[in-house]
Protein backbone atom coordinates (compact mmCIF):
# COMPACT_ATOMS: atom_id res chain seq x y z
CA UNK A 1 0.00 0.00 0.00
CA UNK A 2 2.78 2.54 0.44
CA UNK A 3 4.16 1.91 -2.56
CA UNK A 4 1.03 2.37 -4.25
CA UNK A 5 0.57 5.53 -2.38
CA UNK A 6 4.28 7.02 -3.38
CA UNK A 7 3.64 6.16 -7.10
CA UNK A 8 0.51 8.01 -6.85
CA UNK A 9 1.88 11.30 -5.18
CA UNK A 10 4.79 11.58 -8.09
CA UNK A 11 1.95 11.60 -10.32
CA UNK A 12 -0.18 14.45 -9.29
CA UNK A 13 3.22 16.43 -8.63
CA UNK A 14 4.00 15.93 -12.61
CA UNK A 15 0.36 16.83 -13.44
CA UNK A 16 0.50 19.95 -11.05
CA UNK A 17 3.79 21.23 -12.35
CA UNK A 18 2.87 20.24 -16.19
CA UNK A 19 -0.56 22.71 -15.47
CA UNK A 20 1.35 25.28 -13.41
CA UNK A 21 3.92 25.40 -16.32
CA UNK A 22 1.23 26.04 -18.80
CA UNK A 23 -0.61 28.99 -16.83
CA UNK A 24 2.63 31.13 -16.56
CA UNK A 25 3.41 30.62 -20.45
CA UNK A 26 -0.42 31.91 -21.06
CA UNK A 27 0.08 34.47 -18.85
CA UNK A 28 2.66 35.94 -20.13
CA UNK A 29 1.72 35.32 -23.38
CA UNK A 30 -1.54 37.76 -22.53
CA UNK A 31 0.45 39.91 -20.20
CA UNK A 32 2.39 41.14 -23.67
CA UNK A 33 -0.55 41.47 -25.96
CA UNK A 34 -3.03 43.56 -24.18
CA UNK A 35 -2.11 45.16 -20.22
CA UNK A 36 -4.98 47.86 -20.15
CA UNK A 37 -7.83 45.85 -21.23
CA UNK A 38 -10.00 45.04 -17.65
CA UNK A 39 -10.82 41.63 -18.96
CA UNK A 40 -7.09 40.97 -19.69
CA UNK A 41 -6.63 42.30 -16.58
CA UNK A 42 -8.90 40.07 -15.01
CA UNK A 43 -7.90 37.10 -16.99
CA UNK A 44 -4.21 37.62 -15.79
CA UNK A 45 -5.10 37.67 -12.35
CA UNK A 46 -7.12 34.53 -12.82
CA UNK A 47 -4.28 32.61 -14.93
CA UNK A 48 -1.61 33.48 -12.24
CA UNK A 49 -3.94 32.43 -9.28
CA UNK A 50 -3.93 29.42 -10.91
CA UNK A 51 -0.70 29.03 -11.66
CA UNK A 52 0.49 29.84 -8.19
CA UNK A 53 -2.09 27.38 -7.23
CA UNK A 54 -0.53 24.28 -9.09
CA UNK A 55 3.05 25.18 -7.84
CA UNK A 56 1.70 24.63 -4.28
CA UNK A 57 -0.14 21.06 -5.48
CA UNK A 58 3.24 20.13 -6.72
CA UNK A 59 5.05 21.72 -4.30
CA UNK A 60 3.33 19.56 -0.92
CA UNK A 61 2.82 16.62 -3.72
CA UNK A 62 7.00 16.70 -3.78
CA UNK A 63 6.81 16.87 -0.02
CA UNK A 64 4.35 13.81 0.60
CA UNK A 65 6.73 11.92 -1.99
CA UNK A 66 9.92 12.52 0.65
CA UNK A 67 8.02 11.35 3.27
CA UNK A 68 7.10 8.34 1.60
CA UNK A 69 10.30 7.87 0.36
CA UNK A 70 11.64 8.68 3.90
CA UNK A 71 9.28 5.93 5.33
CA UNK A 72 9.93 3.73 2.72
CA UNK A 73 13.88 3.45 3.74
CA UNK A 74 12.93 3.41 6.87
CA UNK A 75 11.03 0.08 6.62
CA UNK A 76 14.08 -1.17 4.65
CA UNK A 77 16.74 -0.31 7.07
CA UNK A 78 14.63 -2.85 9.54
CA UNK A 79 13.89 -5.51 7.21
CA UNK A 80 17.42 -5.40 7.35
CA UNK A 81 18.46 -5.13 10.54
CA UNK A 82 15.65 -8.14 11.49
CA UNK A 83 17.06 -11.05 9.16
CA UNK A 84 19.70 -11.83 11.72
CA UNK A 85 17.28 -12.80 14.50
CA UNK A 86 14.76 -14.23 12.65
CA UNK A 87 17.79 -16.81 11.37
CA UNK A 88 18.72 -17.90 14.59
CA UNK A 89 14.80 -18.49 15.64
CA UNK A 90 15.35 -20.83 12.98
CA UNK A 91 18.48 -22.13 13.91
CA UNK A 92 17.38 -22.66 17.59
CA UNK A 93 13.92 -24.45 16.91
CA UNK A 94 15.44 -27.22 14.80
CA UNK A 95 18.25 -27.49 17.50
CA UNK A 96 15.70 -28.37 19.96
CA UNK A 97 14.04 -30.75 17.68
CA UNK A 98 17.03 -32.23 17.22
CA UNK A 99 17.14 -32.55 21.57
CA UNK A 100 13.96 -33.97 21.31
CA UNK A 101 15.29 -36.75 19.09
CA UNK A 102 17.97 -37.48 21.01
CA UNK A 103 16.18 -37.69 24.11
CA UNK A 104 13.59 -39.93 22.62
CA UNK A 105 13.82 -43.27 24.34
CA UNK A 106 12.56 -44.95 20.63
CA UNK A 107 15.20 -44.98 18.79
CA UNK A 108 15.41 -42.53 15.75
CA UNK A 109 17.81 -42.84 12.91
CA UNK A 110 18.26 -41.66 9.37
CA UNK A 111 19.71 -43.94 6.50
CA UNK A 112 20.96 -42.27 3.06
CA UNK A 113 20.47 -44.14 0.15
CA UNK A 114 24.39 -45.80 0.25
CA UNK A 115 23.02 -47.12 3.94
CA UNK A 116 24.97 -45.02 5.75
CA UNK A 117 24.10 -43.39 9.29
CA UNK A 118 23.06 -39.68 8.52
CA UNK A 119 21.50 -39.25 11.83
CA UNK A 120 21.59 -41.32 15.18
CA UNK A 121 19.89 -40.85 18.28
CA UNK A 122 21.20 -42.12 21.49
CA UNK A 123 18.59 -45.16 21.95
CA UNK A 124 20.21 -45.73 18.90
CA UNK A 125 23.56 -46.32 19.82
CA UNK A 126 22.08 -47.70 23.48
CA UNK A 127 20.28 -50.34 21.04
CA UNK A 128 22.95 -51.08 18.61
CA UNK A 129 25.16 -51.52 21.53
CA UNK A 130 27.73 -49.02 20.39
CA UNK A 131 28.77 -45.43 20.50
CA UNK A 132 27.23 -42.61 18.23
CA UNK A 133 30.51 -41.72 16.62
CA UNK A 134 30.97 -45.40 15.77
CA UNK A 135 28.24 -45.37 13.42
CA UNK A 136 27.64 -42.01 12.26
CA UNK A 137 28.80 -41.29 8.35
CA UNK A 138 29.63 -45.72 7.96
CA UNK A 139 27.10 -47.89 6.78
CA UNK A 140 24.71 -50.42 8.24
CA UNK A 141 27.22 -52.97 7.22
CA UNK A 142 30.10 -52.04 7.96
CA UNK A 143 28.87 -51.38 11.24
CA UNK A 144 27.21 -54.81 11.41
CA UNK A 145 28.92 -57.24 9.46
CA UNK A 146 26.30 -59.67 7.93
CA UNK A 147 23.29 -57.63 8.67
CA UNK A 148 22.97 -57.66 4.78
CA UNK A 149 21.82 -61.32 4.86
CA UNK A 150 19.12 -60.60 7.04
CA UNK A 151 15.51 -61.01 7.08
CA UNK A 152 15.40 -57.03 8.14
CA UNK A 153 17.49 -55.50 5.69
CA UNK A 154 15.79 -57.30 3.06
CA UNK A 155 12.70 -55.26 4.54
CA UNK A 156 14.80 -51.75 4.92
CA UNK A 157 15.76 -52.84 1.40
CA UNK A 158 12.52 -53.15 0.10
CA UNK A 159 11.24 -49.86 1.65
CA UNK A 160 13.87 -47.99 0.64
CA UNK A 161 13.69 -49.26 -3.11
CA UNK A 162 9.88 -49.20 -3.74
CA UNK A 163 9.91 -46.31 -1.01
CA UNK A 164 7.04 -47.54 1.31
CA UNK A 165 5.76 -47.30 4.43
CA UNK A 166 6.77 -50.65 6.50
CA UNK A 167 6.08 -51.90 10.42
CA UNK A 168 8.59 -54.88 10.99
CA UNK A 169 9.06 -57.02 14.51
CA UNK A 170 12.54 -59.18 14.23
CA UNK A 171 14.99 -60.53 15.99
CA UNK A 172 18.70 -59.38 15.80
CA UNK A 173 21.69 -60.29 16.89
CA UNK A 174 24.21 -57.87 18.28
CA UNK A 175 27.94 -58.14 17.56
CA UNK A 176 28.49 -59.59 21.62
CA UNK A 177 26.87 -62.67 20.33
CA UNK A 178 23.30 -61.68 22.54
CA UNK A 179 20.16 -61.40 20.66
CA UNK A 180 17.58 -58.74 21.10
CA UNK A 181 13.90 -58.22 19.85
CA UNK A 182 13.00 -55.14 17.97
CA UNK A 183 10.17 -53.71 16.96
CA UNK A 184 10.54 -50.60 13.42
CA UNK A 185 8.39 -48.50 11.59
CA UNK A 186 10.20 -47.42 8.37
CA UNK A 187 9.05 -44.28 6.18
CA UNK A 188 10.94 -43.10 3.25
CA UNK A 189 12.40 -39.03 3.20
CA UNK A 190 14.27 -37.40 0.65
CA UNK A 191 17.73 -38.75 2.67
CA UNK A 192 16.71 -41.86 2.83
CA UNK A 193 14.80 -43.98 5.44
CA UNK A 194 13.81 -42.43 8.38
CA UNK A 195 13.45 -45.24 11.29
CA UNK A 196 11.91 -45.64 14.64
CA UNK A 197 13.05 -48.53 16.70
CA UNK A 198 11.60 -49.81 19.85
CA UNK A 199 13.25 -52.49 21.78
CA UNK A 200 10.75 -55.22 22.61
CA UNK A 201 13.16 -57.90 24.13
CA UNK A 202 11.96 -57.63 27.64
CA UNK A 203 8.55 -58.12 26.43
CA UNK A 204 9.62 -61.06 23.49
CA UNK A 205 11.39 -63.25 26.71
CA UNK A 206 8.20 -62.56 28.82
CA UNK A 207 5.80 -63.84 26.17
CA UNK A 208 8.47 -67.08 25.26
CA UNK A 209 8.71 -67.44 29.61
CA UNK A 210 5.20 -67.71 29.25
CA UNK A 211 4.50 -69.79 26.46
CA UNK A 212 7.32 -72.23 27.73
CA UNK A 213 5.41 -72.31 30.98
CA UNK A 214 1.99 -73.18 28.68
CA UNK A 215 3.92 -75.94 26.88
CA UNK A 216 5.12 -77.47 29.93
CA UNK A 217 2.17 -77.21 31.72
CA UNK A 218 0.91 -79.41 28.61
CA UNK A 219 3.79 -81.80 28.83
CA UNK A 220 2.88 -82.01 32.61
CA UNK A 221 -0.80 -82.93 31.71
CA UNK A 222 0.16 -85.20 29.11
CA UNK A 223 2.01 -86.99 31.93
CA UNK A 224 -0.70 -87.03 33.90
CA UNK A 225 -2.45 -88.57 30.99
CA UNK A 226 -0.34 -91.22 30.51
CA UNK A 227 -0.45 -92.34 34.33
CA UNK A 228 -4.40 -92.15 34.96
CA UNK A 229 -5.08 -93.98 31.52
CA UNK A 230 -3.16 -96.49 31.52
CA UNK A 231 -1.51 -99.40 33.94
CA UNK A 232 1.51 -100.01 31.37
CA UNK A 233 4.23 -98.20 33.93
CA UNK A 234 7.19 -98.85 30.82
CA UNK A 235 4.44 -96.87 28.54
CA UNK A 236 4.41 -94.19 31.18
CA UNK A 237 8.29 -94.24 31.81
CA UNK A 238 8.38 -93.97 27.97
CA UNK A 239 6.33 -91.37 28.06
CA UNK A 240 7.86 -89.15 30.82
CA UNK A 241 11.10 -89.58 29.62
CA UNK A 242 9.33 -88.03 25.36
CA UNK A 243 8.24 -85.22 27.48
CA UNK A 244 11.28 -84.08 29.67
CA UNK A 245 13.85 -84.39 26.25
CA UNK A 246 11.27 -82.71 24.44
CA UNK A 247 10.71 -79.52 27.09
CA UNK A 248 13.95 -79.46 28.64
CA UNK A 249 15.83 -79.95 25.10
CA UNK A 250 18.18 -82.74 26.58
CA UNK A 251 20.30 -85.16 24.35
CA UNK A 252 19.38 -88.22 26.73
CA UNK A 253 16.79 -89.09 30.12
CA UNK A 254 17.36 -91.79 31.85
CA UNK A 255 14.61 -93.37 35.13
CA UNK A 256 16.71 -95.95 37.48
CA UNK A 257 14.95 -97.88 40.07
CA UNK A 258 16.62 -98.46 43.46
CA UNK A 259 17.08 -101.91 44.38
CA UNK A 260 17.17 -101.70 48.15
CA UNK A 261 18.94 -105.10 48.54
CA UNK A 262 21.79 -104.64 46.31
CA UNK A 263 21.76 -100.98 46.68
CA UNK A 264 21.89 -100.85 42.86
CA UNK A 265 20.40 -98.15 40.56
CA UNK A 266 19.15 -100.19 38.18
CA UNK A 267 18.02 -98.75 34.45
CA UNK A 268 13.79 -99.03 34.21
CA UNK A 269 13.32 -96.73 30.90
CA UNK A 270 15.96 -94.70 28.65
CA UNK A 271 16.08 -92.37 26.06
CA UNK A 272 18.66 -90.99 23.75
CA UNK A 273 21.41 -92.82 25.77
CA UNK A 274 24.24 -94.80 24.57
CA UNK A 275 23.79 -98.69 25.49
CA UNK A 276 26.80 -98.53 27.89
CA UNK A 277 24.63 -96.04 30.04
CA UNK A 278 22.29 -98.61 30.40
CA UNK A 279 24.22 -99.92 32.62
CA UNK A 280 23.59 -100.92 36.69
CA UNK A 281 25.36 -97.77 38.91
CA UNK A 282 26.19 -98.61 42.76
CA UNK A 283 24.56 -95.22 45.09
CA UNK A 284 28.34 -94.77 45.24
CA UNK A 285 29.08 -93.58 42.42
CA UNK A 286 30.21 -89.90 42.43
CA UNK A 287 27.47 -88.04 40.13
CA UNK A 288 24.09 -90.44 39.62
CA UNK A 289 24.84 -92.39 42.96
CA UNK A 290 25.19 -88.65 44.76
CA UNK A 291 21.90 -87.63 44.05
CA UNK A 292 20.13 -91.08 45.59
CA UNK A 293 22.14 -90.31 48.08
CA UNK A 294 21.68 -87.13 49.47
CA UNK A 295 18.20 -86.70 48.04
CA UNK A 296 18.81 -83.44 46.06
CA UNK A 297 19.35 -82.65 42.71
CA UNK A 298 23.12 -82.85 41.56
CA UNK A 299 24.36 -80.75 38.57
CA UNK A 300 27.54 -81.13 36.77
CA UNK A 301 26.95 -78.36 33.99
CA UNK A 302 30.18 -79.29 32.04
CA UNK A 303 31.71 -82.97 32.74
CA UNK A 304 35.59 -81.53 31.91
CA UNK A 305 35.78 -80.15 34.89
CA UNK A 306 34.63 -82.57 37.20
CA UNK A 307 37.14 -85.78 37.78
CA UNK A 308 33.98 -88.01 38.64
CA UNK A 309 32.49 -87.36 34.82
CA UNK A 310 35.18 -90.30 33.72
CA UNK A 311 31.98 -92.73 34.60
CA UNK A 312 29.47 -91.10 32.02
CA UNK A 313 29.20 -92.55 28.64
CA UNK A 314 31.87 -90.13 26.27
CA UNK A 315 30.01 -87.63 24.51
CA UNK A 316 28.26 -86.51 27.81
CA UNK A 317 29.04 -83.03 28.42
CA UNK A 318 26.50 -82.17 30.70
CA UNK A 319 24.51 -83.98 33.42
CA UNK A 320 21.64 -83.29 35.85
CA UNK A 321 20.59 -86.11 38.27
CA UNK A 322 17.56 -85.76 40.67
CA UNK A 323 16.49 -88.18 43.34
CA UNK A 324 12.70 -89.78 42.92
CA UNK A 325 11.10 -89.57 46.35
CA UNK A 326 7.67 -91.21 47.12
CA UNK A 327 6.03 -91.12 50.42
CA UNK A 328 9.53 -89.86 52.04
CA UNK A 329 11.16 -93.19 50.65
CA UNK A 330 13.81 -93.41 47.97
CA UNK A 331 12.51 -95.59 44.45
CA UNK A 332 15.06 -94.04 41.87
CA UNK A 333 16.45 -91.43 40.49
CA UNK A 334 16.12 -89.51 37.05
CA UNK A 335 18.80 -87.79 34.96
CA UNK A 336 19.52 -86.05 32.12
CA UNK A 337 22.22 -84.79 29.89
CA UNK A 338 23.59 -83.06 27.08
CA UNK A 339 26.22 -83.46 24.72
CA UNK A 340 27.79 -80.19 24.75
CA UNK A 341 28.13 -77.74 28.46
CA UNK A 342 24.87 -76.57 29.75
CA UNK A 343 24.27 -74.62 32.22
CA UNK A 344 20.79 -74.79 33.42
CA UNK A 345 19.14 -71.84 35.45
CA UNK A 346 16.30 -72.13 38.60
CA UNK A 347 13.00 -72.13 36.02
CA UNK A 348 14.89 -75.41 34.22
CA UNK A 349 15.89 -76.81 37.41
CA UNK A 350 12.16 -76.27 39.01
CA UNK A 351 10.96 -78.00 35.83
CA UNK A 352 13.04 -81.02 35.81
CA UNK A 353 12.01 -81.88 39.43
CA UNK A 354 8.70 -81.05 38.64
CA UNK A 355 8.98 -83.99 35.90
CA UNK A 356 10.87 -86.09 38.51
CA UNK A 357 7.50 -85.80 41.12
CA UNK A 358 5.30 -86.68 38.45
CA UNK A 359 7.70 -89.84 37.19
CA UNK A 360 7.48 -90.76 41.19
CA UNK A 361 3.77 -90.99 41.53
CA UNK A 362 3.82 -92.65 38.23
CA UNK A 363 6.43 -95.34 39.24
CA UNK A 364 4.05 -95.56 42.74
CA UNK A 365 1.05 -95.97 40.76
CA UNK A 366 2.19 -98.54 38.90
CA UNK A 367 4.11 -100.23 41.72
CA UNK A 368 0.37 -100.49 43.46
CA UNK A 369 -1.15 -101.73 40.94
CA UNK A 370 1.48 -104.17 40.37
CA UNK A 371 0.83 -105.47 43.92
CA UNK A 372 -3.34 -104.88 43.57
CA UNK A 373 -2.95 -107.17 40.31
CA UNK A 374 -0.98 -109.59 42.23
CA UNK A 375 -3.10 -110.00 45.66
CA UNK A 376 -6.15 -110.12 43.15
CA UNK A 377 -4.62 -112.93 40.94
CA UNK A 378 -3.59 -114.71 44.19
CA UNK A 379 -7.54 -114.16 46.14
CA UNK A 380 -8.74 -115.36 41.92
CA UNK A 381 -6.48 -118.40 42.58
CA UNK A 382 -7.62 -119.28 46.16
CA UNK A 383 -11.52 -118.58 45.13
CA UNK A 384 -11.20 -121.16 42.15
CA UNK A 385 -8.53 -123.63 44.86
CA UNK A 386 -11.31 -123.24 46.88
CA UNK A 387 -14.18 -123.95 44.73
CA UNK A 388 -12.37 -127.60 43.47
CA UNK A 389 -11.76 -128.00 46.95
CA UNK A 390 -15.54 -128.02 46.84
CA UNK A 391 -15.98 -129.88 44.35
CA UNK A 392 -13.55 -132.94 45.17
CA UNK A 393 -15.68 -132.82 48.30
CA UNK A 394 -18.99 -133.74 46.69
CA UNK A 395 -17.36 -136.22 44.80
CA UNK A 396 -15.90 -138.09 47.63
CA UNK A 397 -19.29 -137.57 49.37
CA UNK A 398 -20.34 -139.95 46.67
CA UNK A 399 -18.08 -142.57 45.53
CA UNK A 400 -19.74 -143.45 42.37
CA UNK A 401 -20.02 -140.11 41.03
CA UNK A 402 -16.08 -139.46 41.88
CA UNK A 403 -14.38 -137.67 39.30
CA UNK A 404 -17.87 -136.75 37.22
CA UNK A 405 -17.52 -132.79 37.90
CA UNK A 406 -14.26 -132.72 36.22
CA UNK A 407 -15.52 -134.21 33.05
CA UNK A 408 -18.14 -132.32 32.64
CA UNK A 409 -16.45 -129.20 33.15
CA UNK A 410 -13.91 -129.75 30.49
CA UNK A 411 -16.55 -130.99 28.09
CA UNK A 412 -19.02 -127.96 29.15
CA UNK A 413 -16.07 -125.51 28.66
CA UNK A 414 -15.14 -127.42 25.00
CA UNK A 415 -19.02 -126.67 24.05
CA UNK A 416 -18.68 -123.02 25.74
CA UNK A 417 -15.90 -122.27 22.81
CA UNK A 418 -17.98 -123.86 19.96
CA UNK A 419 -21.09 -121.86 21.12
CA UNK A 420 -18.35 -118.82 20.41
CA UNK A 421 -18.62 -117.69 24.46
CA UNK A 422 -16.00 -115.10 25.22
CA UNK A 423 -13.46 -116.50 27.66
CA UNK A 424 -14.54 -113.69 30.24
CA UNK A 425 -17.48 -115.76 30.37
CA UNK A 426 -15.98 -119.22 30.16
CA UNK A 427 -14.25 -118.19 33.41
CA UNK A 428 -17.55 -118.19 35.58
CA UNK A 429 -19.20 -121.27 33.09
CA UNK A 430 -16.08 -123.27 34.81
CA UNK A 431 -16.66 -122.42 38.28
CA UNK A 432 -20.90 -122.93 37.86
CA UNK A 433 -20.05 -126.14 36.52
CA UNK A 434 -17.78 -127.06 39.52
CA UNK A 435 -20.32 -125.82 41.64
CA UNK A 436 -23.05 -127.50 39.24
CA UNK A 437 -23.96 -130.16 42.67
CA UNK A 438 -23.36 -128.02 45.44
CA UNK A 439 -26.93 -127.79 46.48
CA UNK A 440 -27.01 -131.67 47.20
CA UNK A 441 -24.80 -131.02 50.43
CA UNK A 442 -28.68 -129.93 51.81
CA UNK A 443 -29.96 -133.45 50.59
CA UNK A 444 -29.61 -136.33 53.23
CA UNK A 445 -27.19 -138.97 52.75
CA UNK A 446 -29.94 -141.62 52.93
CA UNK A 447 -31.31 -140.33 50.06
CA UNK A 448 -28.10 -139.02 47.59
CA UNK A 449 -26.50 -142.78 48.70
CA UNK A 450 -29.24 -144.66 48.27
CA UNK A 451 -28.42 -147.73 46.06
CA UNK A 452 -32.35 -148.30 44.94
CA UNK A 453 -34.72 -146.25 43.30
CA UNK A 454 -35.93 -143.12 44.84
CA UNK A 455 -39.76 -142.69 46.15
CA UNK A 456 -41.39 -139.24 44.70
CA UNK A 457 -40.95 -137.91 48.51
CA UNK A 458 -37.28 -138.88 47.96
CA UNK A 459 -37.46 -137.45 43.98
CA UNK A 460 -39.02 -133.86 45.99
CA UNK A 461 -36.25 -133.73 48.43
CA UNK A 462 -33.28 -134.12 45.44
CA UNK A 463 -35.35 -132.12 42.99
CA UNK A 464 -34.30 -129.12 45.84
CA UNK A 465 -30.51 -129.12 45.22
CA UNK A 466 -30.45 -126.09 42.54
CA UNK A 467 -32.28 -124.20 44.84
CA UNK A 468 -30.64 -124.85 47.41
CA UNK A 469 -27.45 -124.22 45.50
CA UNK A 470 -28.81 -120.84 45.15
CA UNK A 471 -29.52 -120.06 48.00
CA UNK A 472 -25.73 -120.90 49.52
CA UNK A 473 -23.89 -119.34 46.43
CA UNK A 474 -26.06 -115.75 46.11
CA UNK A 475 -24.77 -113.89 48.78
CA UNK A 476 -21.08 -114.73 47.63
CA UNK A 477 -20.76 -111.43 45.27
CA UNK A 478 -17.95 -113.36 43.68
CA UNK A 479 -19.53 -116.26 42.22
CA UNK A 480 -22.82 -114.33 40.88
CA UNK A 481 -21.95 -114.83 37.24
CA UNK A 482 -21.33 -118.45 37.72
CA UNK A 483 -25.14 -119.31 39.10
CA UNK A 484 -26.61 -120.09 36.03
CA UNK A 485 -25.57 -123.64 36.12
CA UNK A 486 -26.11 -124.56 39.33
CA UNK A 487 -29.56 -123.22 39.50
CA UNK A 488 -30.43 -123.98 36.02
CA UNK A 489 -28.80 -127.56 34.86
CA UNK A 490 -32.41 -129.17 35.56
CA UNK A 491 -34.48 -127.30 33.30
CA UNK A 492 -35.08 -128.84 30.17
CA UNK A 493 -36.23 -127.75 26.57
CA UNK A 494 -40.04 -127.83 26.57
CA UNK A 495 -40.49 -126.41 30.12
CA UNK A 496 -40.70 -129.88 31.99
CA UNK A 497 -37.65 -129.18 33.66
CA UNK A 498 -37.16 -128.09 37.42
CA UNK A 499 -37.06 -126.48 40.01
CA UNK A 500 -38.88 -123.44 38.03
CA UNK A 501 -40.26 -125.17 34.84
CA UNK A 502 -38.13 -122.23 32.14
CA UNK A 503 -38.57 -123.20 28.54
CA UNK A 504 -36.52 -123.00 25.46
CA UNK A 505 -34.21 -119.44 25.97
CA UNK A 506 -35.34 -118.80 29.40
CA UNK A 507 -33.15 -121.22 29.79
CA UNK A 508 -29.21 -119.70 30.16
CA UNK A 509 -27.12 -120.58 27.47
CA UNK A 510 -24.54 -121.72 29.51
CA UNK A 511 -27.05 -124.36 31.68
CA UNK A 512 -27.96 -125.64 28.40
CA UNK A 513 -24.76 -126.51 27.44
CA UNK A 514 -23.93 -128.07 30.72
CA UNK A 515 -27.36 -130.11 30.58
CA UNK A 516 -25.79 -132.05 27.18
CA UNK A 517 -22.82 -132.47 28.90
CA UNK A 518 -24.11 -133.74 32.36
CA UNK A 519 -26.69 -136.33 31.15
CA UNK A 520 -23.75 -137.40 28.49
CA UNK A 521 -21.78 -138.74 31.24
CA UNK A 522 -23.76 -139.77 33.77
CA UNK A 523 -25.56 -142.40 31.12
CA UNK A 524 -22.27 -143.05 29.97
CA UNK A 525 -21.18 -144.03 34.02
CA UNK A 526 -21.91 -146.52 36.08
CA UNK A 527 -24.54 -146.10 38.82
CA UNK A 528 -25.07 -148.36 41.73
CA UNK A 529 -28.69 -148.86 39.62
CA UNK A 530 -27.72 -149.58 36.52
CA UNK A 531 -24.47 -149.64 34.15
CA UNK A 532 -22.94 -147.33 32.18
CA UNK A 533 -24.05 -147.47 28.27
CA UNK A 534 -22.05 -147.92 25.44
CA UNK A 535 -20.95 -144.84 23.27
CA UNK A 536 -23.51 -145.64 20.76
CA UNK A 537 -26.48 -146.04 22.85
CA UNK A 538 -25.78 -142.54 24.50
CA UNK A 539 -25.42 -140.71 21.31
CA UNK A 540 -28.62 -141.99 19.94
CA UNK A 541 -30.33 -141.21 23.30
CA UNK A 542 -29.07 -137.29 22.95
CA UNK A 543 -30.26 -137.04 19.31
CA UNK A 544 -33.18 -138.79 20.66
CA UNK A 545 -33.92 -136.05 23.05
CA UNK A 546 -33.23 -133.00 21.01
CA UNK A 547 -35.86 -130.38 21.30
CA UNK A 548 -37.51 -131.71 24.21
CA UNK A 549 -34.69 -132.35 26.88
CA UNK A 550 -32.18 -130.08 25.25
CA UNK A 551 -31.61 -127.45 22.97
CA UNK A 552 -30.91 -128.44 19.60
CA UNK A 553 -28.33 -126.12 19.04
CA UNK A 554 -26.55 -127.41 22.47
CA UNK A 555 -27.12 -131.02 20.99
CA UNK A 556 -25.19 -130.13 17.41
CA UNK A 557 -22.17 -128.27 19.28
CA UNK A 558 -22.06 -131.05 21.48
CA UNK A 559 -22.03 -133.93 18.31
CA UNK A 560 -19.10 -131.70 16.37
CA UNK A 561 -17.18 -131.23 19.45
CA UNK A 562 -17.65 -135.44 19.85
CA UNK A 563 -16.79 -135.83 16.41
CA UNK A 564 -13.29 -133.65 16.30
CA UNK A 565 -12.38 -135.39 20.15
CA UNK A 566 -12.91 -139.25 18.43
CA UNK A 567 -10.39 -138.21 14.98
CA UNK A 568 -7.90 -136.34 17.72
CA UNK A 569 -7.91 -139.96 19.77
CA UNK A 570 -7.36 -141.60 16.17
CA UNK A 571 -4.95 -139.69 14.62
CA UNK A 572 -1.19 -140.51 15.34
CA UNK A 573 0.71 -137.45 17.72
CA UNK A 574 3.47 -137.13 14.64
CA UNK A 575 1.01 -136.16 12.47
CA UNK A 576 -0.74 -133.28 13.97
Amino acid sequence: MKQTAIAQHAFAIRIAAGIGLLLVILFLLMGGASRTSPLATISLSVLAGLASACLVIAHYAAVAKAKADAAIRVLCDKCRDGAAPIAEELARATNRHVEILDRMLAGCQVISFDWRYLYVNDAVARQGRKEKNELLGRTMMECYPGIENTTVFAALRRCMEERAFEHVETEFAQNDGTMGWFELTVQPVPEGLFIVSIETTERKRAELALRRQLERLHSLRAIDLAILSTTDLSFTLHTILEEARSRLHVDGACIRFFNPESLLLEVAAASGFAPNFADAVHVSNDIIGRAARERRTVSVPDTRDVAAASSLPSGVRAVYVTPLIAKGHLIGVLSVTFNSPFHADSDWRDYLETVAGQASMAIESGKMFDELQRSHLDLRLAYDTTIEGWSRALDLRDKETEGHTQRVTELTVKLARRAGISENQIIHIRRGALLHDIGKMGVPDHILLKPDKLTDDEWEQMRRHPTYAYELLRPIAYLHDALDIPFCHHEKWDGTGYPRGLKGEQIPLAARLFAVADVWDAIRSDRPYRSGWDEERALEFIRSVSGTHFDPRAVGFFLKVHEEGKREVAEPVGAR
